[in-house]
């Protein structure tokens, strides 16, 4: 483990409360509206599911929820694991890192990775690595912040020169790993790279993608604030689901 590495390890840690009281046991619309729904549709008929940075663990349950029969939810964060695992509902849960899952080859049906490498510096190892663990045919779902209209330095511009209202995108293929306050005194580490850096690392490793949805703000998380509404037709999520090919 790198400096950098050990340093965000450690916001991870500090900021595992304030994640899980925002984003999860129904706290979220953005996952409870969307996200959610999304992973059951996909997941289904899954019988062996692995999630990669699953926090504590609301995929994971929702897997088994859904049927599955074997989960296992993997996650670097102690905290994360410790809320995982008092909230039980039927995963088991180890402690690893994305580049180095600690499962055997060709073990699952199905990976999840939700919001999960926008964190990841190695990300390539960790597509290597996804694609290690499913067997041929299985299937890996893949949720990112939209690399494009969620770029850092994005954002609404009212234009009172032009009289104009558009979405401004940031320097979407400069590759950025930063720093990002995320709520009064939460720091979290964010990696943007373009899409075309997940999309090769998948075919690299002959995951080809067979869906991709940009679904639109869900309407709970419009209702938070006037300024969400005004963005309404622009995307925050991209869903990508792969298969892995069979020899």
């Amino acid at each position: 483990m790198t400096t950098d590495d050990a340093a965000d390890d450690d916001l991870w840690e500090r900021h595992a409360g304030w994640w899980q009281e925002g984003f999860t046991d129904g706290a979220d619309p953005e996952y409870e509206e969307q996200i959610l729904p999304l992973a059951a549709e996909w997941l289904r008929g899954a019988e062996r599911v692995l999630d990669v940075g699953t926090g504590e663990g609301q995929i994971a349950r929702l897997a088994v929820k859904g049927g599955a029969g074997v989960v296992v939810g993997v996650d670097p964060t102690w905290g994360q694991l410790a809320v995982a695992r008092q909230r039980a509902g039927g995963p088991v849960y180890a402690r690893g890192a994305a580049a180095t899952l600690p499962c055997r080859s060709g073990a699952f049906d199905a990976v999840v990775a939700c919001l999960v490498f926008e964190h990841i510096e190695d990300y390539a190892d960790a597509i290597a690595e996804v694609a290690r663990v499913l067997r041929p045919g299985g299937r890996f779902l893949f949720f990112l912040n939209h690399p494009l209209l969620q770029t850092p330095g994005s954002g609404w511009i009212d234009d009172h020169i032009l009289e104009e209202q558009y979405w401004r995108i940031g320097p979407y293929l400069v590759e950025d790993n930063s720093q990002e306050e995320v709520a009064p005194g939460v720091l979290l580490p964010f990696i943007h790279r373009p899409l075309h850096r997940y999309v090769n690392a998948m075919a690299d490793q002959r995951l080809v993608v067979e869906r991709m949805e940009e679904p639109a703000p869900p309407e709970g998380f419009l209702e938070r604030a006037a300024e969400y509404r005004e963005a309404a037709t622009i995307p925050r999520l991209l869903f990508l689901a792969a298969r892995k090919l069979e020899r």
